[in-house]
């Protein structure tokens, strides 16, 4: 079994090559929720419906987020009665932040809700929270502090940075599942996330980060950085507000305390002798996962690191 640490469209298109080389029943994913966000009332859990879709066969991979296919009538509706429609929610997801706020308002777990959302849609993988309590992932700026999505979507990531915190982090216990997960596996991934507000909140959950640091497994991540840029996303805006040198020297310092290898572009060569310093083994392939076989391409990368054979 292998379990991937993941958020965002970076970890949906390793995911995608991964499973086509690995049965997704091997496969225990989990997810960030501080990104979460209430929209019209609703619970939406932004980066695991991205792997849920993925996984389901549903996914837009071409915007990278929401269905495939997916009509914008009731957000064109809910703009005339004055509700925010920045962010975008499509007509066929909406069933699931219903179902899934639905299951909350009924006393369920997220961790159960994901479980019977995941059973509906025939996805195989083992897809968990990071937690079932909530951790919100807020972006410090000059004009004040903003949620994650506010940041992100909204603002299009345009405003300066000054500093990323975790709220409810402090008390935030990991899902059922998560810690046990990582101690079982042959191998565990960092997907291809930003390490800060993809990946950081998963590691800022009470006894994740431990959890990694006493697996026996190895635990390899691939690098988002290329050179001194986020292949995309804010991740370089964000590491430079934490204090993080933007390269994939500064990836293997967020991870090193539990980082057995790093995955960095052919293009960051130079780079492996510095990585190899902080006591991580270096793998150099083509990180840029521009189409499908690029992605599988990474994902052999990935488990070869783990001496975990691929079914394809």
């Amino acid at each position: 079994m292998i379990t991937v640490l993941a958020g965002g469209t970076g970890a949906a298109k390793f995911i995608r090559g991964l499973i086509e080389i690995i049965p997704q029943e091997e496969i225990t994913i989990i997810g960030n929720t501080g990104d979460d966000v209430t929209v019209w009332g609703l619970h939406v859990s932004p980066d695991l419906d991205t792997i849920m879709y993925l996984l389901a066969g549903l996914l837009d991979e071409e915007r990278g987020w929401g269905i495939k296919g997916d009509t914008f009538a009731c957000l064109q509706a809910m703009g005339r009665y004055g509700e925010i429609t920045w962010f975008q929610l499509g007509d066929r997801d909406l069933a699931t932040h219903i179902e899934r706020s639905k299951g909350l308002s009924r006393g369920s777990t997220l961790s159960d809700v994901m479980e019977h959302l995941c059973r509906s849609l025939n996805v195989w993988a083992r897809l968990l929270p990071m937690s079932d309590q909530p951790v919100e992932t807020r972006i410090r700026t000059p004009r004040g502090v903003l949620s994650f999505q506010e940041f992100f979507v909204r603002e299009r990531w345009s405003s300066e940075v000054t500093g990323v915190a975790f709220q409810g982090s402090e008390t935030a216990q990991p899902a059922p599942g998560v810690q046990e997960a990582i101690h079982a596996s042959e191998g565990v991934v960092i997907a291809p996330s930003n390490p800060i507000t993809s990946i950081g909140p998963i590691l800022a959950v009470d006894g994740i980060r431990q959890a990694l640091c006493e697996t026996s497994a190895p635990v390899v991540a691939v690098s988002p950085i290329v050179g001194s840029q986020a292949v995309s996303g804010p991740a370089g805006k964000l590491m430079t507000a934490c204090g993080h040198e933007v390269s994939a020297v500064g990836v293997a310092q967020i991870y090193r305390d539990f980082l057995d290898g790093l995955i960095i572009d052919e293009s960051d060569v130079a780079l492996g002798a510095e990585i190899e310093r902080l006591g991580v083994c270096v793998v150099q392939a083509d990180t840029i996962m521009r189409d499908w076989a690029t992605k599988i391409n990474l994902a052999k990368a990935v488990t070869s690191y783990l001496r975990i054979p691929d079914a394809s």
